[in-house]
């Protein structure tokens, strides 16, 4: 018999919403995940885009945060099919000169390629990488006072600051163009404040950590979550459109893994007007166009240590970098685009049939952008790895209309849950001191949209559940679901 009533209904179950129902059921309550779409995952899916055989991950791909995310640990997903795959680097970066900079694990290498800039580098990140258990902790958290006060007071110092300007500090491009393109993550331009806290933090995690890929598909993640959360009870059903409450099973909460526009869309009218207002205000983030690739061989990097990294950056110089994603911030089309290329079936050989490969590339574009960008791309990668194109057997093209027919959560082809400026990123999606919350006590927020934002990690269906356990059941998580 089916069950009609449950302490805690989530709508959603993407990464977030998945964990959400995890933590929740772990602690003892009954808990339903209602999923619009006939398969788990929302954005964190794979499937066969291309050609028989050929695994593409539908979006993300490499997954530095999940390494660093203390949930994941929490909820040993290694023991329920996660395997992280490891490419000997996290992150190649060649350079229209010849010159490659590299992110390594080892410090020394990727000084080795940073010339005159190697010691500066060194003394930018080693405080983070030397204490990054402590650093990840305070990171991927919402603002609170933090466990490591002076740790994050001299991030802070430096997060806030632009990607420009922390990067001038740098002598040489090498070292400059390397940090460019871990800051471009945020889809900000390079001049923004805040701008350089991105790439602080994807370059402490290289080096602390990994870039890696989930072995089999980044599917291999929310079937992790999805095995702990139904383990302990959790119900999960999927192909049920949630258009309004009344389509919601009866439950005391309900947890939604969207962003403020489907929230308005199906709770609205539950919700206060000023509330109602300020969630109307919230902004969405650039677009993106993404190609997958059945690959006959692997990309032809002109300069072969590109095929030992996890993730290259096509992009060329800090300059290039920045006037790409400065266009795309004023609604212009880059010619010459900043790529990020993921190249996982060098190290994950489930992902192609023996001797073939799979190539994963994507760009960013204005918002809801829908122009073609399969030739600017090309284009990028020839120019550094020429040969390429002949290397291609098929291709498949997601452009931010397709992203958003997808997974609805990707407004305008936002895969970051929204625009990450300063202000919103620090306060999303209102300016609330538990951004979980809402201003009906019975609905809660466990997306992206959320702190600590985008990327695949769980942490804001973590902290969304916190939040629910103690506000509508006065309790805490047991100890060892309990990050502190």
């Amino acid at each position: 018999m089916t069950r009609t009533s449950y302490d805690v209904a989530i709508v959603g179950a993407g990464p977030n919403g998945l964990t959400a129902a995890a933590v929740l059921a772990g602690a003892g309550l009954s808990v339903v995940v209602l999923e619009r779409s006939d398969r788990i995952g929302g954005s964190c899916r794979s499937e066969s885009l291309t050609l028989p055989g050929f695994v593409h991950d539908v979006c993300g791909a490499i997954h530095p945060i999940g390494a660093a995310s203390p949930i994941f640990k929490a909820l040993a997903l290694d023991q329920l099919g996660l395997e992280w795959a490891s490419a000997p680097l996290p992150l190649a970066h060649p350079l229209g000169d010849g010159a490659v900079a590299v992110l390594s694990r080892d410090m020394a290498t990727t000084a080795a390629t940073l010339g005159q800039d190697a010691e500066r580098w060194a003394r930018l990140v080693r405080p983070f990488v030397a204490r990054h258990q402590d650093f990840f902790r305070d990171v991927l958290r919402p603002v609170r006072w933090p466990r490591s006060p002076l740790l994050m007071a001299r991030f802070g110092r430096l997060a806030l600051r632009s990607c420009d300007g922390l990067a001038s500090s740098f002598s040489r491009v090498p070292a400059r163009a390397l940090f460019a393109g871990n800051a471009a993550h945020s889809c900000l331009p390079l001049d923004a404040p805040g701008s350089a806290s991105f790439g602080l933090v994807l370059t402490v995690a290289g080096h602390a950590l990994d870039w890696p890929c989930a072995r089999g598909g980044s599917q291999a993640i929310v079937d992790a979550i999805a095995a702990r959360a139904q383990a302990s009870g959790a119900d999960i059903r999927t192909g049920i459109t949630v258009r309004s409450l009344a389509d919601v099973p009866s439950a005391r909460s309900v947890v939604f893994d969207f962003t403020p526009r489907q929230l308005l869309a199906v709770a609205g009218d539950e919700l206060s007007p000023g509330y109602r207002k300020q969630l109307s205000r919230y902004r969405y983030g650039p677009g993106v166009f993404k190609l997958d690739y059945a690959l006959s061989a692997p990309i032809p990097w002109r300069d072969l240590i590109c095929g030992q990294a996890a993730t290259v950056h096509v992009g060329g110089t800090l300059e290039e970098i920045a006037r790409s994603e400065s266009d795309i911030n004023h609604a212009r089309v880059p010619d010459a685009p900043f790529v990020l290329v993921a190249q996982q079936s060098l190290f994950d050989s489930s992902r192609a049939p023996t001797g073939w490969h799979t190539g994963w590339a994507y760009c960013h574009v204005p918002h809801g952008c829908n122009v073609d960008m399969t030739e600017r791309i090309e284009r990028q990668i020839e120019r550094f790895a020429p040969g390429f194109r002949e290397t291609i057997l098929a291709r498949h093209a997601m452009t931010p209309r397709r992203f958003e027919d997808h997974n609805p959560n990707l407004v305008g082809g936002d895969i970051g849950g929204g625009a990450n400026t300063l202000g919103q990123f620090v306060f999303r999606p209102v300016t609330r001191w538990n951004p979980y919350t809402t201003s009906n006590p019975r609905l809660f927020l466990c997306s992206s949209s959320t702190p600590p934002g985008g990327g695949v990690h769980g942490m804001c269906g973590y902290w969304s559940a916190r939040t629910l356990l103690r506000r509508v059941f006065g309790r805490k998580l047991p100890g060892t679901l309990r990050i502190p």
